[in-house]
């Protein structure tokens, strides 16, 4: 029995960023697809609406920004990251330790805030794009 629209996308709701991110990379392996979009089709989306874009559009997706950190966390700080955005330890570590590093981009309004609380109390500074 096939499962719903509905039950699908709630299902994906309930998921883990970490659980996300191997569904879809499952997804890109079963159907042998990527996420890229053709050059093509990038420089004809803009001329594809007809009209401009409104000029003063509420802002919907946020970039999540690791500004700096508290050393004394430093280690709990790189677990959260790595558990935010997938990434693998020596990754989340550079991260962590470069500063002005983009950790999620593209996230909701909410989940960036629960974002930016989970790493504010691990000890780093975050800004939300």
């Amino acid at each position: 029995m096939a499962l719903s629209k509905e039950e699908i996308l709630q299902a994906i709701e309930e998921m883990k960023v970490i659980e996300l991110h191997e569904l879809v990379e499952a997804i890109k392996e079963k159907f042998n697809v990527t996420a890229a979009m053709p050059v093509a089709a990038v420089a004809a989306a803009p001329a594809a609406g007809g009209a401009a874009a409104p000029a003063e559009e509420e802002k919907n997706e946020f970039d999540i920004i690791l500004t700096g950190f508290d050393a004394a966390q430093k280690i709990a700080l790189i677990k959260e990251v790595r558990a935010v955005s997938g990434l693998g330890l020596k990754e989340a570590k550079d991260a962590v330790e470069k500063g002005g590093e983009t950790i999620k981009s593209g996230v909701s309004k909410e989940e960036a805030a629960a974002i930016k609380k989970q790493l504010e109390a691990a000890g780093g500074k975050v800004e939300v794009k």
